[in-house]
């Protein structure tokens, strides 16, 4: 009757295991509830994760304490009466370890049943570790793994348990309440009339007190839809007359069919749940889906088309993204999802549960481009609105108030029409043709509807492919083209094929990676020209994203296909030239590779190819720190901006203010993306738009507003995840952000992310990128090892790049700052020697600013204290002078550091309060934490004691941070948490602070911090 769930593993020492991704805030909303009203009901779709919230609110739960109780029902128990009343007692027979009871050789049970009860007094008394049982019934019934000493749940009439009168729990009940009880558990024969129906209430009533006044307690009912309704009856009773101590929380799958008579509709609920009980459980987002995928080790760079296919219910998305890491070989980018096994699977048993009628009508839903109530009812089905309506209170679809319909995950309708025969879809398909009122979507509707090739047909359908690209809309437009090819018979050769390759290449214009794939892959089964060929072959090279690895047999065949034709051969050298860079590594070739197609295109006049092959070869050029960087790029520029109208090929104006914010001119690039933003959102394309908005939030991010760059990287993240694109580059955009206006956590977690993303594409750029964003995080942090580790992987990699030019990723001064950290200034000082003659020759303000903040704190590890004040102070004046005021900020921060190291305590102070002026202005919220927390002054934890004791002086920033937590009590895993950090590098910097203290104990630190 009772299932007993898999419960979360928690750390010893921590105080409860983290909310299940992307339920933090649901999860502390749950808590409010149960605190404020003492019940919440947790209700959603099958699959959205429930149980998982609930879970974790009983691990709290446990955590502090409580005595837990689960209760999950079964589908069956609806058809038993008092199977959920008896297995809630036995459950708590199981649990409790009742006064009492001692069984055989159990020692350290209460020892009689008539000493005191516990906590008749208000403590807690005797009893079994918080939510366990005593040592023998833990060993006699069986118990899930638990977290900790967690929640036990015992299965009724496990062999070898107890039993529920020999227990315990009925000590202290009446004698009918226990006749009752009994019979109900099936330990007493049933009488002729059944049980005392008072009594059982009363009974179950008294074992819920008795077991509240033990402490409090947390009962969860996972699937009140399936309880019975005697059950339903009796707790219903109970838990009105349960006192506060006693906290529920019901997770309900909501009866979607009842209107259908496929279900019974006796009421389940518990107590009448009021609007401020009742918990919506949401599907997750599409980054929390990749948080999801990447904490159940699968493959993220396909987060956005897997959140596509589940709507966000985890459990569909888990099962897609399996599905996808099982395949046999690698699920490129541009290829179709796998949706068969355990995916397709878990769709139809969604869709398994609704009436035929109701399927009928999902149907015809699934076909129409443009469902809705009306069209559908128009289309053949006259009840279609109460259809809808019961599909929607099952989770299948939402409607709008206009009428239309939207499948709550794509996986569904693709369901729907996989499972569904040719007859039932071409039907669907001619009634939705008959009544739609766009012509567009009629003539898709009759070429779905047929499966003879028509010429006339796929003329038509080729004129309404135009229509659809002039109403901008390109999804549409790339699935009418290819449709058209598809429609062309056989004898018109040479047409299907050159419909083939329109549709190839506006599939490219409009991101749709699988469209791109398909008609590529039916072009080269047929007999196409090699100029054909290499056009196809390059629109799907175009929707790849940074996915370029998989796809070196498509490029050699390019190659051998181009021979002969230059305008070709300059198209595909281009491709080769962002190949070499990013999946490769290899700026020289890329450069090579770029020049020769800009020569080949100028040769054929062809000033499009030639304005993308010198954005290359210029952004090849400043990597490797020739100077004609900036002249390449202003040719391919004016090629770009000679074309009209504006906004449609951007990526040479796109580099000039990547350019301005290398080189610090901050303001300058704002400008000029500001105005060529809202062209590019106009005409130009996803990618380009992408790219934009992430650039805009790396300017404000150092620029401010910091709020600003997370709203810009958020709207990147979106766009990528609806275009189906690699995440790596929107969330190192994102890391980016967080690190300067939201959160060092979330930081450090999108720029994992990022790395994982571009380690699975293979992009070697934006693995570089995110490897500086996460080393910087953990720097500032205070993970010195991690950072250390991280930032050297990233001077690893940018060596091997053959990378010259500092300023497109600022690492040297970072891991100069960790290399000092670690006690090893020798080293941080020869990297800072090493790059800053390149930035002075290439002219890079705003790398020199940043390595002399890092050399003034060299300086100040070698005792020249007054030398670091001095280059510090004027380095923040000319970070001002340059317009880069987060940079200002961080470099005032150093000066307290150092400023505090010759106990000027004012001086610190002072420049603590400026930092924190500038972070304030800017929204930099965590910088703003970080400088507010830093000992300075009068105001500051420990400040003016720590002043005047000498030894401290020796700490680093984050030692100090750390030994202040550790010496006001804090446990090794809570200054972890607190920190970031993980418990290992936690212990190891402990280890360096008391050798540097001299202390040997925590007691003896908190003394040592104590003027």
């Amino acid at each position: 009757m009772t299932t007993a769930p898999q419960l979360p593993a928690r750390p010893a020492g921590v105080a409860g295991p983290p909310a299940p991704v992307g339920r933090e805030e649901l999860l502390a909303r749950l808590e409010r509830v149960l605190h404020a009203r003492g019940r919440a009901l947790l209700t959603g779709p099958a699959g959205v994760g429930k149980t998982e919230v609930a879970l974790a609110e009983a691990a709290r739960a446990e955590a502090r304490g409580e005595t837990v109780l689960w209760l999950a029902t079964l589908p069956a128990d609806r058809d038993i009466p008092g199977a959920a009343a008896a297995a809630l007692v036995a459950t708590v027979a199981a649990t409790v370890t009742w006064p009492g009871v001692a069984a055989p050789g159990a020692a350290g049970w209460p020892a009689a049943a008539g000493d005191e009860p516990p906590g008749a007094d208000g403590a807690p008394g005797d009893t079994a570790p918080p939510g366990g049982t005593g040592p023998d019934a833990a060993s006699s019934a069986p118990h899930p793994p638990s977290y900790g000493s967690g929640p036990e749940v015992a299965l009724v009439g496990a062999p070898g348990s107890l039993g529920v009168s020999a227990s315990g729990v009925f000590e202290g009940l009446p004698g009918p309440q226990r006749t009752a009880v009994a019979m109900l558990c099936r330990e007493a024969p049933l009488h002729d009339g059944g049980w005392d129906p008072i009594a059982l209430r009363l009974g179950i009533a008294r074992i819920l007190r008795a077991l509240t006044a033990r402490g409090p307690a947390l009962l969860v009912v996972d699937g009140v839809q399936h309880i019975d309704p005697d059950s339903a009856d009796l707790l219903r009773f109970a838990l009105h007359l349960a006192p506060p101590a006693l906290r529920v929380v019901a997770v309900e799958t909501p009866e979607a069919y009842e209107a259908y008579g496929s279900q019974d509709t006796h009421d389940t609920h518990l107590w009448v749940p009021s609007e401020a009980d009742v918990l919506l459980v949401p599907p997750l987002h599409a980054d929390e889906i990749a948080a999801l995928l990447i904490h159940h080790r699968l493959p993220s760079r396909m987060a956005g088309r897997i959140h596509k296919a589940s709507g966000g219910n985890p459990r569909l998305a888990l099962a897609v993204g399996r599905s996808l890491a099982d395949a046999r070989t690698p699920v490129h980018h541009a290829e179709a999802l796998t949706l068969s096994g355990r995916a397709r699977d878990l769709a139809r048993q969604l869709l398994g549960t609704a009436p035929q009628s109701v399927r009928e009508t999902l149907l015809l839903a699934a076909l129409a481009l443009r469902p809705s109530a009306a069209l559908v009812r128009r289309a053949g089905r006259p009840n279609a609105e109460a259809d809808l309506a019961a599909a929607e209170r099952a989770g299948l679809v939402s409607l709008a108030e206009d009428g239309s319909v939207t499948f709550t995950a794509g996986l569904l309708p693709s369901t729907l029409v996989h499972d569904a025969c040719w007859a039932e879809r071409s039907a669907g398909h001619a009634a939705l043709a008959n009544v739609v009122d766009d012509a567009v979507e009629a003539v898709r509707h009759r070429a779905l509807a047929t499966d003879a090739p028509d010429e006339e047909l796929a003329a038509e359908v080729a004129a309404a492919a135009d229509l659809a690209r002039g109403r901008g809309n390109r999804a549409l437009a790339a699935e009418l083209a290819l449709l058209a090819a598809e429609s062309t018979p056989g004898q018109y050769g040479p047409r299907r094929i050159a419909r083939l390759v329109d549709a190839a290449e506006e599939a490219a214009r409009a991101a749709r990676a699988d469209l791109a794939m398909r008609a590529a892959t039916d072009l080269l089964a047929r007999d196409a020209v090699p100029a054909d060929r290499v056009r196809a072959r390059l629109a799907v090279l175009d929707t790849a994203g940074q996915g370029l690895t998989g796809l070196d047999e498509m490029y050699v065949h390019a190659m051998e296909d181009s021979e002969g034709d230059t305008a070709l051969r300059a198209a595909v050298q281009l491709r080769l030239a962002v190949k070499y860079v990013l999946a490769d590594g290899d700026p020289l070739r890329s450069r090579a590779a770029a020049v020769e197609s800009a020569a080949l295109a100028a040769s054929m006049g062809d000033p499009r190819t030639a304005a993308q092959a010198l954005t290359v070869q210029a952004r090849m050029e400043r990597a490797l720190g020739s100077p004609d960087a900036e002249a390449v790029l202003a040719q391919a520029r004016a090629l770009e901006t000679a074309e009209r109208p504006a906004g449609i090929r951007n990526a040479a104006q796109i580099l000039t203010i990547r350019h301005a914010l290398f080189d610090g001119r901050l303001v300058d690039a704002r400008d000029h993306l500001n105005a060529l933003l809202p062209l590019v959102q106009r005409r130009g394309s996803v990618e380009d738009a992408i790219e934009l908005l992430s650039t805009l939030a790396e300017i404000e991010s150092r620029l401010g507003p910091c709020s600003a760059a997370l709203a810009h990287a958020g709207q990147s993240l979106a766009l990528t995840l609806e275009a189906g694109l690699s995440p790596g580059p929107a969330w190192y955009a994102l890391a980016l952000a967080e690190t300067a206006g939201g959160s060092f956590g979330r930081a450090a977690g999108y720029a994992r992310r990022s790395v994982q993303a571009s380690e699975e594409e293979g992009d070697r750029v934006f693995l570089s990128r995110s490897l500086y964003a996460l080393g910087r995080v953990q720097l500032v942090n205070g993970d010195v090892a991690a950072a250390l580790e991280t930032l050297r992987r990233v001077e690893a990699n940018e060596r091997a790049q053959f990378t010259v030019d500092p300023s497109m990723l600022r690492w040297h001064e970072e891991l100069a700052e960790a290399l000092l950290a670690h006690d090893a200034a020798d080293e941080a000082v020869a990297l800072l020697a090493e790059v800053r003659p390149v930035a002075e020759r290439l002219g890079r303000t705003a790398v020199l600013l940043g390595c002399d903040r890092a050399f003034g704190l060299c300086l100040a590890a070698e005792g020249r204290t007054d030398e670091a004040v001095e280059l510090l102070t004027r380095t923040a004046e000319r970070f001002t002078e340059a317009g880069l005021p987060l940079e200002r900020g961080r470099a005032l921060m150093a000066l307290a550091r150092v400023e505090r190291r010759r106990r000027r305590r004012s001086a610190a102070h002072a420049a603590l309060q400026s930092a924190a002026a500038v972070f304030e202005r800017a929204g930099a919220t965590p910088w703003l934490a970080l400088a507010s927390e830093t000992p300075a002054g009068p105001a500051g934890e420990g400040t003016a004691g720590e002043e005047a004791l000498p030894a401290l002086s020796s700490l680093t920033e984050a030692e100090l941070r750390l030994a202040r937590l550790v010496g006001q009590g804090a446990s090794n895993q809570e200054a972890a948490a607190k920190l970031y950090l993980s418990v290992k590098t936690v212990e190891a910097r402990l280890t360096r602070i008391y050798q540097k203290l001299d202390v040997r104990s925590r007691a003896q630190l908190a003394t040592a911090l104590r003027p």
